[in-house]
């Protein structure tokens, strides 16, 4: 009897923590571009070393210190594959307030199919509100990745810096 109570008191604050933990969560959504360059250089035809691409972005907010978030990067024709337009979902987990750090994991997508490598990011950035629950997001990332699709003729490095910026609401 005793510890059935006390399993049920512990799963009772549980909830209750949960509960108040995820009432007390901020989400934001934004858009975005973001500048990119290849480091290497690249002996590949009808590849791009450099361009511009577009982001939708949602984050998680659980604490003031901690950001999840997921966004869908949209390459426009030609820039990763040549006459495709490329998809890059991804996911960082972010870590500050103001000045921030993140890792990140992405795949391109394009060609009806998945490269065989994802990506992987560290970013630095700067997070303002310059509005009331209005955010801007200014960062610096480095990609590691591998560029494998059979367009490309062949496994090139295709680790890349980029600059961005977003826009977010709170809400």
């Amino acid at each position: 009897m005793k510890s059935r109570f006390c399993l049920i008191f512990v799963l009772t604050i549980a909830m209750a923590t949960t509960t108040l933990a995820l009432a007390e969560t901020n989400h934001r959504l934004g858009v975005g571009a973001q500048y990119w360059t290849v480091v290497n250089s690249i002996d590949a035809e009808h590849i791009n070393k450099e361009g511009f691409s577009g982001i939708v972005s949602y984050q998680l907010i659980p604490t003031s210190m901690l950001k999840f978030e997921l966004d869908l990067e949209v390459a426009p024709d030609g820039i990763i594959i040549p006459d495709k337009t490329a998809y890059a979902p991804q996911a960082y987990v972010i870590v500050g307030k103001g000045i921030y750090a993140a890792l990140g994991i992405g795949i391109w997508y394009a060609n009806d199919k998945f490269m065989d490598e994802p990506f992987y990011a560290l970013r630095a950035g700067v997070d303002l509100e310059v509005l009331p629950s209005v955010f801007l997001d200014i960062n610096a990332n480095y990609r590691f990745a591998r560029w494998d699709y059979e367009a490309i003729k062949g496994d090139i490095s295709g680790d890349t810096v980029t600059l961005g910026t977003m826009l977010r609401v709170e809400f």
